[in-house]
């Protein structure tokens, strides 16, 4: 089968979602197939594809470890997240060149955006509406790397072909691509959790905190917020020469945070960096080459310097290497089997037994102290 025909057939799964869930949109479009037709013929995309827009997506962990091997999963070179611990202008200069940063926060739906919504933006501007639940953590990730323009970074083919299949698309049939998308749906859903209980209070508690990804980047002189669930990209600020975008992107997070009620603290930031391991290899090499230009004891310290941050980073990478195996590893026969063998035993139903204990005691506990709690406070009252 030649490219061509593996294009048009991308570009028919593709549209399926677009014409089972919002057929109205092509039909009052009279160029739209035409157009959509042409980017399927064009473009270089080859890959394996289905209909599978109502496909489920699962939750992903907010874990630089997670996000940075998703990345890979993508097939993109070069980059890498990291976790931003605190505000502070030194923080995110140490981990400079900064391509974008990914922040997690709890989705209201009154929330009013903190600039312009734009609908008509500027080509250059690869944005994507959100037609699918639990996709944002990709989305947000795709949000940077698909508007990304660096030489330390390398899309790789699967986003490159997805890019210039959608590239002519509207925000709202390039989400519904996104959803219909094979690898990048595999990739993302590589780090299901596999259960097999079900705990109905904790998921009726889930459903009442709904949680969001949304990005930040410079594109162009202004600084855009890429969330897939506006109408458009929301431009911030426009940037001045020489000024540090993220001098003007710290506080607007910042004061987004302030927004919230005081005892809320479910917030994470992450910034996605040139890879970190690469770019000391680069360092040394660059060490090495004008080494007899710096005095001995200055290239010793740096040198020893760089192997330091070099050996660190080789070792972080390791430690998400297993980290993200125990995650993807299904653990539920392993532990369906040892229960079944405690209970041929008689060993599971002792501790079956003490484990309703010691909830009973806990939950009494915890209505002594509300009852305290209460009487404490109407004193306080009268």
């Amino acid at each position: 089968m030649d490219r061509t025909v593996h294009n048009v057939t991308q570009f028919q799964n593709c549209l399926v979602g677009v014409q089972k869930l919002h057929p109205q949109s092509i039909m009052e479009d009279s160029n739209g197939m035409e157009n959509l037709q042409a980017a399927a013929t064009t473009s270089d995309l080859n890959t394996d594809t289905e209909a599978a827009v109502n496909d489920s997506w699962c939750d992903i962990e907010s874990d630089p470890g997670v996000f940075t091997q998703l990345i890979r999963d993508f097939g993109c070179v070069g980059a890498q997240v990291e976790e931003i611990w605190s505000l502070e202008a030194n923080i995110f200069h140490n981990l400079e060149p900064i391509h974008g940063l990914i922040f997690l926060f709890k989705w209201m739906h009154d929330e009013q955006p903190d600039g312009r919504v734009v609908s008509n933006f500027d080509e250059n501007i690869y944005f994507a509406k959100q037609v699918v639940e639990n996709s944002c953590a990709t989305q947000a990730i795709l949000s940077l790397l698909l508007n990304l323009r660096h030489p330390d970074i390398e899309l790789g083919e699967t986003l490159t072909r997805f890019k210039d299949l959608t590239i002519r698309l509207d925000p709202l049939r390039r989400g519904y691509c996104l959803g219909n998308d094979r690898k990048i749906r595999t990739a993302h859903n590589s780090f299901a959790r596999p259960t097999f209980i079900v705990n109905e209070s904790q998921e009726e508690e889930i459903e009442d905190a709904t949680y969001h990804f949304v990005s930040y980047m410079p594109i162009g002189e202004r600084l855009y917020e890429l969330d897939g669930l506006r109408l458009g990209p929301t431009e911030l600020a426009v940037i001045a020469p020489g000024q540090n975008w993220l001098d003007i992107a710290r506080p607007i997070i910042e004061a987004r945070m302030h927004s919230y009620s005081t005892d809320e603290i479910h917030f994470n930031l992450m910034a996605l960096v040139s890879d970190r391991q690469r770019f000391y290899e680069r360092q040394i090499e660059q060490l090495q080459r004008d080494s007899l230009q710096l005095p001995q004891p200055q290239r010793e310290a740096e040198m020893n310097e760089l192997l330091h941050r070099l050996r660190v980073e080789k070792e972080k990478n390791r430690q998400y290497s297993v980290e993200n195996a125990r995650r993807r590893h299904n653990y539920v026969p392993f532990i369906v089997e040892l229960l079944k063998q405690m209970g041929e035993i008689g060993e599971l139903t002792p501790i079956l037994v003490e484990a309703k204990l010691n909830a009973h005691e806990a939950n009494e506990s915890s209505e002594k102290v509300e009852v305290e709690d209460e009487f404490y406070l109407s004193q306080i009252l009268e």
